[in-house]
């Protein structure tokens, strides 16, 4: 199959069910590695879910039984290929990368993940990954350095280990991944995406603007403290004087399951 024929199917799928998007990578052909055009559809598929109030969490999911995403697209990056796309998908994938799109992210990692594909799963919420998987940061092997988010890995596992993996480039299995905390649960190959649903639709039932509120401080204060405090201080009156906030009170009263407006 070649990279002509396969363009007939678009390199990312989108589902919706109910309140979750599922964004699915679909080059299984190159095992669902990073060009040009998937990076864009990636950044613009997060910005339209970002900006749909009727999309409460996302799952991001590769094609195929091989790699969830085996990273940059290494054949093209040698023939002198772009690494990114157009200014639009750009800046949204770059804001997905670094934790800032307000919606929450659930991976769903049914394959091995390396490189840049590993770094999108570091830039989703939660993960759910196949026992059978793998992941690494390989970048040094080809002279580079993992530059999507990688190499600030230090900010979710001890130091020693951020290195041993930085450094060496050698791959961990999903046990030593779960164990570390780099992903939250391990399911059969077949039962990822499943879960991973699951998981985002138990998310999804959740207040939208407590959520985003919840991200951004939790994600800001493992980086910056004094920060995320100004950020809490600022966040405080919006969504304790929301509609969503009365909801959830008179829900709870009430016994019934609360009916969100995102404001």
């Amino acid at each position: 199959m070649t990279e002509v024929e396969t363009r007939a199917e678009p390199v990312l799928v989108t589902e919706r069910r109910d309140a979750v998007t599922v964004l699915r990578l679909n080059r299984p052909e190159a095992r669902n590695s990073l060009n040009p055009e998937l990076l864009t559809a990636i950044g613009l598929g997060m910005l339209e879910a970002e900006a749909d109030p009727d999309v409460r969490a996302v799952v991001l999911t590769g094609t195929g039984d091989k790699a969830f995403c085996a990273g940059m697209d290494l054949r093209a990056f040698a023939e002198g290929g772009a690494v990114g796309g157009d200014p639009a998908g750009m800046k949204g994938f770059a804001r997905f990368t670094q934790g800032e799109i307000g919606v929450p992210i659930v991976g769903a990692a049914n394959a091995t993940a390396v490189a840049g594909g590993f770094e999108l799963l570091l830039g989703c919420d939660v993960v759910v990954a196949s026992e059978a998987a793998s992941f690494g940061l390989p970048e040094v092997k080809r002279g580079l350095f993992a530059a999507g988010g990688g190499v600030f890995i230090s900010t979710r596992i001890p130091l020693a280990v951020a290195l041993e993996l930085t450094l060496t480039g050698d791959p961990i299995d999903a046990a030593r991944a779960l164990s570390l905390g780099l992903v939250n649960r391990v399911v059969a190959p077949g039962e990822v995406l499943d879960a991973a649903v699951a998981l985002a639709e138990r998310i999804a039932r959740n207040g939208p603007l407590g959520l985003q509120a919840t991200k951004e401080l939790v994600r800001t204060a493992c980086t910056d403290l004094e920060k995320a405090r100004i950020l809490a201080a600022q966040w405080q009156p919006k969504v304790f004087g929301s509609e969503d906030a009365k909801e959830g009170a008179t829900a709870f009263i009430e016994k019934r399951d609360p009916v969100w407006k995102g404001r």
